[in-house]
This record gives structure tokens, C-alpha cells and sequence, in this order.
């Protein structure tokens, strides 16, 4: 049996998983540490007991490099960055939470690579279509999402007091946007002398993201 999930689907779900915390203790394995793929619902051999389903079936041997095909365990050689790091290298030396950073940041950026390739009219259509007014890019620095394409999501503002000091003729006032897929995840808060600064909104979510400072607009 071949694997008749598309691709794109199968990253998008994977990535959902992930920023929900999917991956914390799984009282199915909570001797463990959860691996990635792995552990996931879009491993094809998920809750089974045994592996019955081979490797070679699933959609994402498509991005495994041919030398790796045949390990025991495909995906966990698959390329994530430009550093040659993989599920397998950072399992050695990174922790879990700096594990599922790396695989945020692949993921979108394969999931927007992808896109790219089946749509290449896209981009310039979103680009041309941001010059009229402003545009407000998620607060959360590995997201893509701009308010044009996405709309939702919720809407932040800070005073100036805790921002860099306003320019002459400002209302002193930062407004941000955290569209409504990272919402879900994450707030803004006031992080004294920085900034808004991103925070999980759950405290059993892993603590994989870290309070990030965002730039001042």
C-alpha cells in the first residue's frame, strides 16, 4: 500500500501537531521522551503495536536523501537546515524543546517552498496586493503570515513608555498582530526595558519557545 496523503498535507498537519504540543509526555510512552514523526498521527504506523506499515510507503521518504533511505528509521535523516542537522544529530546533543524549534522553522519553511513551487503567481499577487496600506506581519518572528492573506488573529498595542523612545509627531503607540493560527499559542506581554515579548499562553506546553524580543517597528 502507497501512501496517498499529499505531501504539503502531511507537513501542514505535522507542524499543527507540533505548535499544540503534541509532542509532550504521552501517557502511552511517558517513559520516554517522544520522538519526532515518530510519535506523530501522521507517522503511518502510529498507535499500531507493531510496524507494519514500511517505511517506503509514507509521503515523506520524498524528502529523505537517497543515502538514508534504507536506516531503520527514514525520516530522522532528513536535512532541516542549512548546518546538515537532522531529527537524528539533535536527538545526540539538543534538548527536546530545542529539538521542536529546528522542526518549526523546517517546516515552515518547507511548507512555504513547496507552495511556492505548485503556485509561483502567489507571491507576487500578496506582494502587490500589501502596497495600497500597511500590513501587519505576525509578532511571531518564524511566521509567515501577514494580515492581508491571513485576517483573524488578535490585535496587541503598547505604549511608548515601554518601547524605544517615539520619534517627534507620534501618537507613542506599537501596534502588533499575532494572526490567528499563533494566537492560539502565544500572547504579547510587557518584558520591562525590551519590549513585547512572545509568550506561551499554556504552561504545559514544552517549553520550546522561549520569551522572544521582538524588533521595534
Amino acid at each position: 500500500m502507497s501512501d496517498e496523503r499529499d505531501l504539503l498535507d502531511v507537513l501542514k498537519f505535522e507542524l499543527e501537531f507540533l505548535e499544540k504540543g503534541g509532542y509532550g509526555r504521552s501517557p502511552r510512552a511517558a517513559w520516554r521522551v517522544p520522538r519526532i514523526f515518530e510519535d506523530s498521527p501522521s507517522c503511518l504506523n502510529y498507535s499500531l503495536p507493531e510496524k507494519i506499515h514500511p517505511c517506503c510507503e509514507c509521503a515523506l521518504m520524498e524528502l529523505v536523501p537517497e543515502q538514508h533511505r534504507n536506516k531503520a528509521v527514514p525520516c530522522d535523516h532528513i536535512p532541516l537546515n542549512g548546518a546538515g542537522e537532522t531529527v537524528d544529530t539533535l536527538y545526540k546533543y539538543a534538548t527536546q524543546a530545542e529539538t521542536e524549534e529546528v522542526m518549526k522553522d523546517w517546516l515552515r519553511g518547507t511548507i512555504r517552498r513547496i507552495e511556492a513551487e505548485r503556485n509561483p503567481v502567489a507571491p507576487a499577487k500578496e506582494e502587490r496586493a500589501a502596497k495600497p496600506g500597511q500590513t501587519f506581519r505576525c509578532a511571531n518572528p518564524i511566521c509567515p503570515e501577514n494580515f492581508l492573506t491571513r485576517g483573524g488573529g488578535r490585535f496587541f498595542r503598547f505604549h511608548a513608555e515601554v518601547l524605544a523612545p517615539e520619534p517627534k509627531n507620534t501618537h507613542g503607540v506599537k501596534h502588533y498582530w499575532l494572526c490567528s493560527h499563533c494566537s492560539l499559542v502565544f500572547t504579547l506581554a510587557d518584558d520591562p526595558g525590551h519590549g513585547p515579548a512572545l509568550k506561551l499562553r499554556w504552561k504545559e506546553l514544552p517549553e520550546a519557545a522561549h520569551s522572544k524580543e521582538l524588533p521595534v517597528a
